[in-house]
């Protein structure tokens, strides 16, 4: 495995975005920080719900894991009071599936950022 892809997938899944500002895929990098975290910050905005890991009930599991995609904003999550969901706000289901929805795509991004590092893809 070559470092470089290593450093790219995780500093891509850290901050979305970031292991292609690494790669030097400036403007692509800079998209996917710009969609991603406008995305994320519609789901807090919405009140959107960010799940810690709850290993009882499959479902709860499974949108940590989508959660977990968010990288930084996940970790801040657990220290601050952000993503707490906000249950009676209309728009709470649809902020926490923004919010899921941004993890997985960072998933995405940062799966892009290693098959460049590794050559696979320009």
């Amino acid at each position: 495995m070559k470092k470089k892809a290593v450093t790219a997938i995780i500093l891509a899944w850290f901050v979305p975005g970031l292991g292609h500002i690494y790669l030097r895929r400036y403007w692509r990098g800079l998209a996917f920080l710009v969609a991603i975290a406008l995305m994320s910050l519609m789901g807090l905005v919405m009140g959107g719900k960010i799940y810690p890991l709850q290993a009882d009930n499959p479902l709860t599991f499974l949108a940590f894991l989508s959660d977990l995609g968010n990288g930084l904003l996940y970790i801040i999550s657990r220290f601050l009071p952000v993503g707490l969901g906000e249950l009676e706000r209309l728009s709470f289901e649809f902020g926490t599936a923004y919010l899921a929805g941004a993890g997985l795509l960072n998933y995405l991004v940062a799966l892009d950022a290693w098959d460049i590092a590794r050559g696979k893809k320009q």
